[in-house]
């Protein structure tokens, strides 16, 4: 038996709750990851868990299991860290969740430019809202663009995200430039519904002004709302790494932009129950630096 994979597929079954859930995150057959379980259960003399409902819970021999089984992988984990300083590589695989957009305009080129210096290292995105479950969908790491953690996480702040009310230039020479924030309900706002689907908040010189909005477009990705923008369907909010290119192209320009939508922060986020290994620490830094050394992601 191959002890080391055998508590890598009862940790993936206790935090997973299934035995389907495990072999879907670990990338293998159900059964394989039953006989793991059935060869770790006779090692450690005693059964592991519970098997009368449909989710699996665990023994007291299972919770004390679990417990060793952490420490002993993450000091695999460490002899590992050892080879690779060793041999000046880094290897293995990361699985990182993020929204569309964000992706599209700093994870990707993040991503391919830290596998262009570690190239055993494999990452695969996965496009993912703030709901996502850690643990339960197998993720290493999260991106997000959020002020509202939800508790349980590690979080370390990476960047802020500016936002900026924009539409293009027909548009507004068929409906005019909203002057003050009060002239936006008259306007056609396409709105992105984790900014708020009927209302927008905007500050300058400290006063800062919340302004119900309608319009005919709303959806729960932000590339969609700038795509409507763009065919002139209206105002949208969008971040501002998103529609830098197309106002310096001029396709799209500024509304109010003296007024300042609220800052969110971009948090880099785990789970307190993953291990971290030295691919998690060296993702982690090299991903923080690149987006402190970008303009796009700073404050004002």
């Amino acid at each position: 038996m191959d002890r080391l994979e055998a508590l890598r597929a009862f940790v993936a079954i206790a935090e997973q709750g299934s035995l389907s859930g495990a072999a879907n995150v670990l990338e293998i057959e159900r059964t394989k990851v039953s006989r793991y379980l059935s060869e770790l259960e006779e090692w450690v003399g005693s059964r592991l868990l519970h098997r009368t409902t449909r989710k699996q819970s665990l023994t007291d021999a299972g919770e004390q299991t679990l417990a060793l089984a952490y420490q002993m992988l993450s000091l695999s984990n460490e002899v590992s860290a050892i080879r690779d300083r060793q041999n000046n590589t880094l290897s293995g695989k990361l699985r990182i969740a993020s929204a569309y957009s964000l992706i599209e305009h700093f994870l990707l080129q993040a991503v391919e430019a830290f596998c262009d210096q570690w190239p055993e290292v494999q990452i695969e995105l996965l496009v993912a809202d703030s709901s996502t479950h850690l643990i339960e969908e197998g993720v290493d790491l999260a991106v997000r663009i959020t002020n509202d953690l939800a508790p349980g996480l590690i979080a370390r702040q990476m960047g802020v995200c500016r936002s900026a009310l924009v539409a293009t230039p027909a548009y507004l020479e068929q409906f005019g430039h909203p002057q003050q924030p009060s002239d936006l309900p008259a306007h056609r706002c396409l709105s992105f519904s984790y900014f708020g689907k009927n209302r927008w908040y905007l500050t300058r010189d400290n006063r800062r002004e919340s302004i119900d909005i309608q319009g005919p477009i709303t959806a729960n990705i932000s590339t969609i709302v700038l795509s409507a923008t763009l065919h002139g369907s209206g105002i949208s909010q969008q971040p501002y790494a998103a529609v830098a290119p197309h106002l310096a192209q001029g396709r799209l320009l500024p509304v109010l932009p003296d007024w300042q939508p609220d800052e969110l922060g971009v948090y880099l986020v785990y789970s307190s129950r993953k291990q971290i290994t030295p691919l998690h620490r060296q993702f982690i830094d090299f991903i923080c630096q690149r987006m402190a050394s970008d303009p796009l992601w700073q404050a004002l």
